[in-house]
């Protein structure tokens, strides 16, 4: 099967289109709600966009936009409001931003390392109750910033701030996940001068101009992930083709640790009927452990999936979100189909062998891969499940449910 284009990567692309008045062209856009939201915020100001869902491909030029003032408001609703900052700064000189702005319930996602970064270019910021008001300088001068955490979207608004900002500005703690990395690339194809792409280290010497690109949305490796997790869960043979196979190794690794039956081997992933035995601990005192943080370690978006693929794994594993406070509450939701587990804190879940596994009705929390790790879950279990609050699933996989019916599931989307 074919993997669909990364969600988190075309996001940051779409907003730095506004970067350039020449026509960017993308293809491998993955159907997602959330770019539709940014299509209709830009189309808004004037925006020339083409976008052939069937070709999965889409075109923006930015030369004929409009600003009936100079300060902007952002979109609220979605989480990628935040990578406007950058772009509507060298566009507009000011935008204002309600605190609103959110997208899973993961816990505190504060938009202050934005700020930050956007201070760190000479911009001012206001508060005003819950709107924030950003204004930015006559010129951009470079910057030099050690990030509090590897914050994503904190340093692709760098990124983008850099990019354009008179001399050389480097930026410490800066997060390595691929989606960054092919932001990187994009950038750089519009000319931008970028040194350290995929460390914690990165340099971008400013230019005065960005021009248009055609580029490729490389493959989402957690979509890529997540189909291996489902083909291995239920003995499915799956081969997974993708560009994006230098980027699985660890993960491979770590959902064969719980017992799963996954291979990697060139640019396919491979999946067969799992023994679900998980790996023995090499200190015979501890767990085996899931340890999900920033990249290079396992992606914290890939947790959810793992936990929901592991209910049949015999032995105990110890998941660890070192990433999101509110991560693991839906474990309870696991537990009402027989799963046992224990919740140690907000960060680490303890998976032990259970009882018989039960058909249930599960409620999942606004997470979208929480919604993915429990219908993993489910697929597993004979009788008829029932997920309620799935629609965030539509955000990052709008045709999940069509692929898997293409692979045999007996799965259905019923709209409240």
């Amino acid at each position: 099967m074919k993997v669909s284009g990364n969600k988190n990567a075309l996001l940051p692309m779409v907003c730095g289109t506004l970067l350039t008045d020449e026509t960017v062209s993308l293809s491998n856009v993955p159907p997602i709600s959330d770019c539709e939201k940014l299509k209709k915020y830009v189309s808004g100001f004037g925006a020339e966009i083409i976008h052939d869902k069937r070709e999965k491909s889409a075109s923006f030029c930015h030369k004929n936009n409009h600003w009936i003032d100079n300060t902007v408001a952002m979109p609220v609703g979605i989480r990628s409001t935040v990578l406007l900052m950058a772009p509507l700064l060298h566009r507009v000189g000011s935008f204002k931003l309600d605190h609103g702005s959110k997208g899973c319930a993961l816990g505190v996602r504060e938009i202050d390392p934005h700020l930050d970064v956007v201070s760190a270019f000479g911009c001012q910021v206001f508060y005003d109750g819950q709107e924030c008001y950003v204004k930015a300088p006559d010129s951009f001068h470079a910057a030099s910033l050690w990030m509090d955490y590897q914050s994503v979207t904190a340093t692709e608004t760098f990124l983008m701030m850099a990019v354009l900002a008179g001399g050389v500005s480097t930026l410490t703690n800066a997060a390595c996940e691929p989606h960054v990395k092919y932001f990187c690339h994009f950038l750089q194809q519009m000319g931008a001068k970028i040194e350290g792409v995929g460390t914690s280290i990165l340099t971008v010497e400013g230019v005065d101009r960005l021009s248009g690109v055609e580029f490729k949305v490389p493959d989402d490796h957690h979509e890529a992930a997540t189909y291996a997790a489902i083909g291995a869960a239920t003995g499915g043979v799956i081969e997974i083709e993708t560009d994006v196979a230098p980027d699985m190794p660890l993960i491979v690794r770590q959902l064969r640790k719980v017992g799963l039956n996954v291979t990697l081997s060139g640019n396919k992933i491979t999946t067969g009927k799992s023994h679900f035995i998980v790996e023995n601990s090499l200190t015979p005192e501890t767990y085996v452990k899931v340890e999900a943080a920033p990249w290079p370690y396992f992606p914290a978006d890939l947790l959810p999936q793992i936990i929901g693929a592991s209910i049949q794994s015999k032995g105990e594993v110890l998941f660890w979100n070192k990433v999101y406070e509110g991560a693991l509450f839906w474990s309870s939701e696991l537990m009402k189909f027989g799963v046992r587990t224990h919740l140690a804190d907000p960060h680490r879940l303890l998976k032990t062998d259970g009882k018989i596994l039960r058909p249930a009705v599960v409620e999942a929390p606004y997470i979208i891969r929480v919604v993915l790790g429990l219908v993993i879950a489910a697929l597993q279990i004979e009788g008829r499940s029932e997920i309620k609050n799935a629609d965030p699933i539509t955000r990052a996989h709008p045709d999940f449910i069509e692929k898997l019916q293409s692979l045999g599931a007996k799965v259905t989307y019923m709209n409240d």
